[in-house]
Formats: C-alpha cells, structure tokens, sequence
C-alpha cells in the first residue's frame, strides 16, 4: 500500500484550473520533492492534500483511506502533519512548552486544563527526547520568540512530527537560511523523519538533490516527471520545462573542474 496517492487530481478556483489531473504515488517511507516553476501549484496541491482545500475532482488516498473531503484535523489524526512557510509558534512560551503542546495530542491528552502538566511524566519525557534529538536542548526555557531564525524552523518541524504522523509535509523549510544553516537543517529533516513518509516543496536545487529519494517535478498543474534524482536530472522534458539553466550551470562548472585537473 502506498502512503500518500492522488489520482487524477484536480482543483479550480472559478475558471481558472490549477491542478489539472495530478497523479503521484508515494511509497511508505520515500522522501520526495516537489519542484516546479512559480505557479505551478506546488502551494495548492499541499493546501489540498492537508485538507486546507477541498478538490474539485479526483481521489488523495492517505494509506488507502479517501481524505479529500475531510477537515485538516480530521487528516492530521489520520496520520497527516504539515508544516508552513511560515512559522506559526507560540512566542511567549518556552521552546519545551511549545513542543510538548505537539506532544500531548500524540499522548491522547488533548489540550486539557484538569491536570497540571508538569505531572504528565510520559509528555515531559518524551518532550525532552525530541529536544535533544532537535538539538534544542541547550534552549529548553527560552521563549520562542528569542530564538534565531533557523532554530525557529527546527522547531516548528518538531511540533510537526511531535503528534506522531508518520506522512510529513515541509513547505519550503529551508527559506530564509545561509547556506551553512541550509546544510544542518537537511542533516536535522533527514535524521527526524527516518522511517516516515516526507513531501517537501523546495526550490533549493541543492537540498532537492541531496534529501529527496525522489523528485515530482510539478508543472502548469500536473506531474511531468517523477523519478529518481539523477533520472529527473537526466529528463529532457524536465530540462526543457525547469531544470535547464541548472543542469547547464552545473555541467559547466564540471567541465571547468575536469580541464583544471588536466
């Protein structure tokens, strides 16, 4: 069975269609970026699968399971987790206390004011665990809203995981970053969805090569190509449509490479 599969999707908005029969299977524990060109609806194929948007016709089957006409929270206790471009955390709580409000859901807590949490030992031993496996340990009491940037993103992807889904959806999660930060968040996304379904849309062809198993190069609405990284490389159709001006710069700074050994 496959995690994550949508068939012959399709979403409008008045007459202007911008998924148009999108189809893409998604093997349980692939991690598979999703390229294209600005406004090819990267944006809205993650607003419908986590069920921001309804579609207008077609199936998104999360572990063989219909979701399309279901509510976001309906999906994300299914299995689903999505995190945005956007970090939306709670600033005036400490980093441990943000994590731990992803944890309790997974506990079958809920957000329930009858216990004190400090008492709830498995959601502060398991709060602590993903701490450290963030690397956020050393910030455990610091409010959110001191954090730098990019510790910001870490744990937002932390609370995304935190409920327990095991299909994780990361809307551009490296915007913003140096390149230094950019090459410790793939190490960190890598190491915290090991075993897990992973969706990400990113336009750094540099994090796409080197984090996704496979790329679903999205264009004017459907799936053009979806196939291993060198084969999505190697695609002309992919070359001609996105992939072009990076495939030649990176050819050329090969072959600069290779006559200087020479």
């Amino acid at each position: 069975m496959n995690a994550l599969e949508l068939i012959d999707l399709h979403k409008r908005f008045g007459r202007t269609e911008i998924i148009r029969g999108a189809n893409l299977a998604v093997k349980k524990g692939e991690r598979v970026a999703i390229i294209g060109p600005n406004g090819a609806g990267k944006s809205t194929l993650f607003n419908l699968i986590s069920g921001r948007f309804g579609p207008s016709s077609g199936q998104i089957l999360l572990n063989g399971q219909p979701i399309q006409n279901k509510t976001p929270f309906e999906i994300n206790r299914l299995g689903l987790a999505r995190s945005f471009q956007v970090s939306n955390l709670f600033p005036k709580l400490s980093v441990f206390e943000n994590l731990r409000c992803g944890v309790l859901w997974s506990l079958g807590y809920g957000y329930t004011f009858m216990r004190f949490l400090s008492g709830l030992k498995d959601a502060n031993e398991k709060t602590e665990a993903l701490l450290q496996e963030l690397h956020l340990s050393h910030k455990r009491d610091v409010l959110t809203a001191n954090l730098t940037y990019a510790e910001q993103r870490a744990l937002e992807v932390g609370i995304t995981i935190a409920g327990g889904a095991e299909v994780i959806l990361l809307d551009e999660p490296t915007a913003g970053m140096s390149v230094t930060e950019t090459s410790h968040f793939i190490d960190l996304i890598r190491s915290v969805t090991e075993g897990k379904t992973l969706l990400t849309v990113e336009h750094d062809m540099g994090v796409v090569f080197g984090l996704a198993d496979k790329i679903a190069v999205l264009v004017y609405g459907e799936v053009l190509a979806f196939d291993t990284p060198d084969k999505v490389r190697a695609n002309a159709r992919v070359q001609e449509a996105y992939l072009g001006s990076v495939v030649a710069d990176q050819q050329a700074q090969h072959a600069t490479t290779h006559a200087g050994a020479h």
